[in-house]
């Protein structure tokens, strides 16, 4: 498994990157931690004429706050983010997701903004971005400009980037009082992309539940929000019953994949297990 030949540049700066990746048109691609292109390129599923190494740029690197929300550069990665006290008060799904992913070496090399930019629709943190409301800033030939995450993931591998530009940033709004989270990931063995994962994230108030955001992992080709099992939750009796009744809508506009790590059934009947376990989870019931 030899990739094809390509050419490769590692830019010192980012208006450098942007100006190499253009000239390089589509026979370009973005090298950031390498843990999802590599495989890719060794498998000859992909055949860039050129390599647009990421890795000098320091700016695109850490974590800082920025008033209601959490500013962490696309070339962080997912051990920077794991060990963030910032991420883990201000965005622990991020925190709980980011720890089941890959290993540590894999954790050590790759980084947040190229999980995103990869699309996997199996991937954990593109579900996470989805479903904590982020807004990504990518960088281009036309300048900056901010994607909502809801707004980024387009199809299967597949992203809002325009050519040339290149993502930069995520700003994850903070998660004030209240809020509780949790990430149920089921997979066939350790280090596995998600067969399904679901996110919960959980405001109670009195009892009941005062909000609810739930994201669904490989349950289309893109990240999903259960927008049906949200407006479910919202405003409900905060006990098993009601988070059991909500959960069997979860599959409602989902498209399971049909694959060798199961059929679209298995993965229905795996949403809604997962579903009742991440809300459960995360009310704290």
């Amino acid at each position: 498994m030899i990739p094809a030949s390509f050419e490769y540049e590692r830019p010192a700066n980012l208006d450098a990157a942007v100006r190499v990746l253009q000239d390089g048109g589509e026979d370009a691609k973005v090298l950031a931690g390498g843990q999802s292109l590599l495989p890719v390129l060794r498998l000859r599923l992909s055949y860039p004429e050129l390599l647009v190494d990421l890795g000098g740029l320091a700016e695109l690197r850490g974590i800082r706050e920025d008033g209601d929300a959490i500013v962490i550069g696309s070339m962080t990665t997912h051990d920077e983010v794991l060990k963030s006290e910032l991420v883990r008060q201000h965005a622990p799904l991020l925190a709980q997701a980011t720890a089941t992913v890959g290993d540590r070496q894999v954790r050590h090399l790759g980084t947040f903004g190229g999980s995103l930019s990869h699309a996997d629709p199996a991937g954990d943190l593109p579900t996470i971005a989805l479903t904590l409301d982020a807004q990504l800033h990518a960088t281009g030939p036309g300048g900056p400009r901010v994607i909502p995450a809801s707004e980024f993931f387009l199809d299967y591998l597949t992203t809002a980037l325009r050519p040339g530009e290149i993502l930069t940033a995520i700003r994850i709004p903070k998660l004030g009082a209240g809020w509780s989270t949790h990430y149920e990931k089921f997979d066939r063995v350790a280090q596995a992309w998600s067969i399904v994962g679901v996110a919960a994230a959980v405001r109670r108030s009195n009892g009941s539940i005062a909000e609810a955001r739930v994201g669904l992992t490989n349950m289309g080709t893109t990240p999903l929000r259960a927008s049906l099992v949200e407006d479910e939750l919202s405003g409900a009796a905060a006990s098993a019953a009601t988070v059991a009744s909500a959960s069997r809508s979860v599959t409602e506009g989902t498209h399971a994949p049909n694959d060798l790590a199961g059929h679209a059934d298995y993965r229905n009947h795996l949403a809604q297990v997962l579903t009742r376990r991440a809300v459960l989870a995360a009310a704290g019931i």
